[in-house]
C-alpha cells in the first residue's frame, strides 16, 4: 500500500497529533474500565486503517463461518428431537459461528459496533467517521456475501439428509415470525449483549472461550435476531423457496440491522464511552493541577 494510502486511511486521535501511542497500562489511567476502554479503542483504530480488501476477504470468511451455526444448530435440532433438555442444546449449536470467526480474528459486523466506534467517539470527526463508514459498508457487504454463499451451500450440495434439511427450514421460518418491530426490539438487546461480550474480552484471558459460548448462547437461548446469522437462515429459506428476495430486505435485515447498531453503538458503546469519558476528564484536570502545583513550587524556590 502506498504512503498516500496511508495517510488517508490514518485514524486522526490526540496521540496521534502528539507522535505518541495510547496508553493502556491500567496503572497509568484512573480505572480498570479505562484500561479496557483505552485497550479496545486501540483495536479499533488498527480495524479502521486496515487495507480494504483485507476487510473485505476477512468479512467474507466471517460470513462463510457463521454457517456453523445454523448448520449445528440444524443437526442437534434434527437428532435431539424429543430428548430432554434438547431446546438447551439445540441453541448451544448457534455458538460454533461466533466461536470460529471470533477465534479466527475474521470481521463480523457486530463486533465493529463498539471496537470501530470507540475512535470515532473519542474524536468525532469527519475522517474518522467516514473511515467508520468505510469499515461497515465492506464488513458488512462481505458478512452477507459469505452467508449468501453458506445458505447456497447448504441448499445444493449433496450434505444434508431431509431431516437436517426441514430443521434448517423450521429454525429459518421462525425467525420470520416476528414482525418488523419484534425484529428491531430483538436486535437491540442482541446488540447489546455482543458489545458487552467484546467489552469482556481483554479481562477474559484464557477463559475468552467460554465467554464467547456463554453470550452468544444467551442470544440463541432468547431467539434474539442478529444480521450475520440471521441471514445464513434467511438466505436459506430464499434459496430454497419458501420466501421471495424482498422479505430479506424487509421485515428481516434492515429492522434487525438497525437494531443490531442502535444496541451495540448508541446503547452500550456511547454509555460506556460517557462513563471512561468523566475518568479521563478528571484524570486530565488532577494532572493539570499537579502541574500547576508544581509550577508553583518552582517559583517560590527561585524567588526565595
Amino acid at each position: 500500500m502506498s504512503s498516500t494510502q496511508n495517510d488517508k486511511n490514518q485514524v486522526e486521535s490526540e496521540e496521534g497529533s502528539q507522535g505518541a501511542a495510547i496508553e493502556v497500562d491500567e496503572e497509568a489511567l484512573p480505572s480498570r474500565a479505562a484500561a479496557i476502554h483505552e485497550q479496545i479503542r486501540q483495536e479499533g483504530e488498527k480495524e479502521l486503517e486496515r487495507d480494504g480488501l483485507a476487510l473485505l476477504f476477512s468479512a467474507l470468511a466471517a460470513g462463510l463461518s457463521m454457517g456453523a451455526s445454523l448448520m449445528a444448530k440444524g443437526v442437534f435440532q434434527a437428532h435431539l428431537h424429543g430428548i430432554p433438555g434438547a431446546f438447551l442444546l439445540e441453541n448451544l449449536g448457534y455458538t460454533f459461528g461466533f466461536i470460529i470467526v471470533i477465534m479466527a480474528r475474521q470481521q463480523l459486523f457486530t463486533e465493529n459496533t463498539v471496537t470501530a466506534v470507540l475512535p470515532v467517539m473519542h474524536k468525532p470527526s469527519s475522517g474518522n467517521l467516514l473511515l467508520l463508514l468505510r469499515l461497515w459498508g465492506l464488513v458488512l457487504c462481505g458478512n452477507l456475501a459469505g452467508t449468501a454463499l453458506a445458505a447456497l451451500a447448504f441448499n445444493h450440495m449433496p450434505i444434508f439428509d431431509e431431516t437436517v434439511r426441514s430443521a434448517f427450514v423450521s429454525i429459518s421460518q421462525k425467525v420470520m415470525e416476528n414482525t418488523p418491530g419484534e425484529m428491531f426490539a430483538n436486535a437491540v438487546v442482541s446488540g447489546w449483549i455482543i458489545a458487552t461480550m467484546v467489552w469482556m474480552f481483554p479481562s477474559a484471558g484464557a477463559a475468552k472461550i467460554w465467554v464467547i459460548v456463554l453470550m452468544t448462547w444467551l442470544v440463541a437461548l432468547g431467539d434474539l435476531t442478529h444480521i450475520v446469522v440471521g441471514s445464513v437462515e434467511i438466505f436459506y429459506l430464499v434459496f430454497n423457496g419458501e420466501i421471495p428476495w424482498q422479505q430479506f430486505i424487509w421485515p428481516f435485515a434492515l429492522p434487525t440491522l438497525a437494531g443490531n447498531i442502535i444496541g451495540g453503538t448508541f446503547i452500550f458503546a456511547l454509555i460506556s464511552h460517557a462513563q471512561i469519558r468523566n475518568d479521563m476528564s478528571n484524570k486530565a484536570k488532577a494532572k493539570a493541577a499537579a502541574e500547576a502545583k508544581q509550577q508553583q513550587e518552582r517559583t517560590r524556590s527561585k524567588a526565595d
